[in-house]
């Protein structure tokens, strides 16, 4: 684990030159927290599930939770392997957005997906491969960061950099909806879209 003085080094203002360099750490397994357009999330690339096990503990999260993933694009999330369904289409309508699909894959897995309603972290996320897995910026069961100086110091330290967007207004989780595979749909949180 780094120690403060180090931490703060590695927190940077979220800007287009920062890219390069915050595309470099995830490409190589590093976990970086940013600025969404609901709350601060922390992000990995899928590609390392030692990164992803990294946030599980820094949040102290339980196994059974998924990660969503951030994407791009609504296309993005179709090459996913994510069902293109009646449903789930309608509810991409509301893409970019504070909404997360929890939808059913064509290898039977279930993921959740959102696009941000966010241009740089989208172009963030076309340069680190179309999508990052991603969760809230907190203590599992403790409200969502929603600037840096609000992030626990725990969680500060342990990442390999911080993209400070300054303070999120009216920060607030995305809403979640799970549309099953007979078309069938369930609102799980209510979140910043559904109240």
């Amino acid at each position: 684990m780094q120690n403060v003085s180090s931490a703060h080094r590695s927190i940077l203002p979220f800007t287009e030159t920062v890219l390069d360099h915050a595309v470099a750490i995830l490409r190589s397994g590093g976990v970086v927290i940013l600025p969404t357009d609901t709350v601060y999330g922390l992000v990995c690339h899928p590609d390392f599930p030692e990164a992803v096990e990294r946030i599980r503990r820094m949040k102290r999260r339980d196994r059974d939770k998924p990660f969503q993933k951030l994407a791009a694009s609504v296309a993005t999330i179709w090459a996913d392997g994510a069902v293109k369904s009646k449903q789930a289409e309608q509810y991409a309508a509301f893409w970019p957005g504070a909404l997360t699909l929890v939808l059913e894959t064509k290898t039977g897995r279930v993921e959740g997906y959102r696009v941000p309603d966010a241009p740089l972290l989208c172009r963030l996320l076309e340069r680190s491969g179309g999508m990052l897995c991603a969760t809230s910026v907190n203590i599992s069961g403790e409200p969502p960061a929603n600037a840096v100086n609000s992030i626990p110091a725990s969680i500060l330290n342990a990442v390999d950099l911080v993209l400070d967007g300054g303070a999120i207004l009216k920060a607030e989780a995305s809403s979640v909806v799970r549309i099953f595979a007979d078309d069938t749909v369930k609102l799980l949180r209510p979140g910043k879209l559904f109240h």
